[in-house]
């Protein structure tokens, strides 16, 4: 019997993917078939998204599937949240979508909070407060007096335009509606109350369809173009947190309340735990967690925390200064340099996107009264073990939102090869931490793929071939007084 291939377009921060799946009734197999740079664009005083190159080099991944495999089953698109497009009444992009890192949110959740209450919103929404939710982009458009809400009748989030070019059905998918803050966990329907109290149009608002579902065959020009004729357009988690936690190589049935939790660890980490309902209570709200829809109907209870955006941007600080360091002797010169020396809190304001992240990370131990770390290494490893540190904080708080220990710290994504994290993570936080895989996300989005087309029976079995496809490295925690010293010291520093 063929192969089944499916083909996930995973649109991350920095490259975008069309990676093929290759089912052949027990394993599951990657391939990556086009890889292009992405990013956001700057024009004029706004960072948008680059969507035509983007469509353009999508269009591309096709044909060369159509050419490698002749046909495929399905294709399905994920990327981050937050990020929208608006189409008007003829069905025409008004704009080019803007990039959750622009500054039009600046102050915009403050307004609002100002108008609705913080209570209000989060009982209607059950997430986590950040300035760069959708619901603070379309109120800085209100606030502009943008012509954009005037005219749009269609609001898609940016996988499901993707969708739609695709196949010209307009849909908006869950896991991703889930991160505007206008969608209600518990209903599982958008808010028409903060729609309402706000004063935003929720007539542009679509249809919440759930992972899995078939928007049916792309349409026929593209067919025709790409060669894929036949091959259906199906909805992943489009969320790639959704995605990469679907792909959590975890025993047990799906959706029930785990004894595990993830952290799907690259440019964020993003650290919680699956359950089968919302927690929307006063002490989620005031630990600031937030309740996303997760693949099968699930809860993805969990805290974004800032995760290598940092070391990133210390490494594309240094190269621009002439340096060409890899990601290797950054790890290296980290675990070299001495340990618990200064921590930083990573999700603090200044490291969001400051002009040089070594030159802010210093200045925020100095203003802490700590050691400044001088040396690249020390500074790498001052971002590491203050991620670690941030995760035993969050596990602390999931252990006491849901009301069980968590024996195991799944770290799914990029961030799964650095092992000196891993082990810091095992370390700090003295549990047994599970790394891998490091596609998860495309893995996450070809699997809900391979069980709507039949070939995978259920969710819970999709876990199961994932086990059984792609290694995994597991790090025992290691006793280590300092890092009680450290996590002291780094309370004080997010207190501060």
């Amino acid at each position: 019997m063929a192969d089944n291939v499916y083909l996930a377009v995973d649109l991350g921060a920095s490259s975008g993917r069309v990676v093929a799946g290759r089912f052949d009734g027990s394993e599951l197999t990657l391939e990556e078939v086009h890889r292009f740079e992405n990013g956001g664009v700057r024009g004029g005083e706004r960072l948008y998204w680059d969507l035509l190159n983007q469509w353009s080099q999508v269009q591309q991944g096709l044909r060369k599937a159509a050419d490698q495999y002749g046909q495929v089953a399905s294709v399905g698109v994920d990327t981050w949240g937050v990020d929208f497009a608006l189409l008007d009444k003829n069905d025409e992009l008004i704009s080019n979508p803007v990039h959750y890192r622009d500054s039009r949110t600046s102050n915009m959740m403050e307004g609002a909070l100002q108008a609705v209450s913080r209570e209000t919103i989060f009982a209607e929404t059950g997430l986590q407060f950040m300035e760069f939710n959708t619901l603070y982009q379309l109120l800085a458009l209100k606030q502009q007096a943008s012509p954009q809400l005037d005219i749009a009748q269609t609001f898609l989030m940016i996988p499901d335009l993707f969708h739609w070019l695709l196949t010209g059905r307009k849909s908006n998918e869950f896991t991703n509606a889930s991160t505007t803050q206008f969608l209600n966990p518990q209903s599982g329907g958008w808010s028409q109350k903060l729609f309402d109290a706000f004063g935003l149009p929720s007539h542009i608002l679509q249809t919440i369809e759930p992972p899995g579902t078939s928007l049916g065959l792309m349409r026929a020009s593209l067919q025709e173009s790409t060669g894929l004729t036949g091959a259906k357009v199906v909805l992943p988690g489009t969320h790639d947190t959704a995605s990469a936690v679907m792909a959590v190589p975890a025993a047990g049935e799906f959706g029930t309340a785990p004894d595990w939790c993830y952290i799907s660890s690259g440019t964020w980490s993003l650290m919680g735990v699956e359950i089968p309902t919302p927690v929307v209570t006063s002490r989620c709200q005031e630990l600031n967690f937030t309740n996303e829809g997760g693949v099968g109907g699930t809860v993805r209870l969990l805290k974004n925390i800032a995760g290598l955006w940092l070391v990133q941007q210390c490494r594309s600080t240094w190269n621009h200064g002439g340096a060409r360091l890899d990601w290797a002797e950054l790890v290296e010169a980290a675990t070299n340099a001495p340990a618990c020396q200064s921590v930083i809190n990573p999700d603090h304001l200044s490291f969001t996107a400051p002009d040089d992240m070594p030159a802010a990370i210093q200045a925020f131990c100095a203003k802490t009264s700590q050691p400044v770390p001088t040396e690249q290494g020390a500074i790498i490893r001052c971002v590491l073990e203050s991620l670690a540190l941030r995760y035993r904080m969050v596990l602390n708080a999931l252990e006491e939102l849901s009301g069980q220990r968590l024996a195991t710290i799944h770290i799914v994504g990029g961030g799964a090869q650095n092992r000196l994290l891993c082990q810091m993570a095992a370390d700090a936080c003295q549990r047994r931490v599970v790394a891998g895989p490091v596609e998860a996300t495309a893995i996450g989005n070809l699997a809900v793929q391979a069980v709507a087309d039949g070939a995978i029976g259920s969710l819970s079995e999709a876990r199961e071939v994932i086990r059984g496809s792609f290694a995994v490295e597991e790090f025992i925690p290691r006793q280590n007084a300092d890092w009680d010293s450290a996590f002291a010291r780094f309370e004080s520093v997010i207190k501060s």
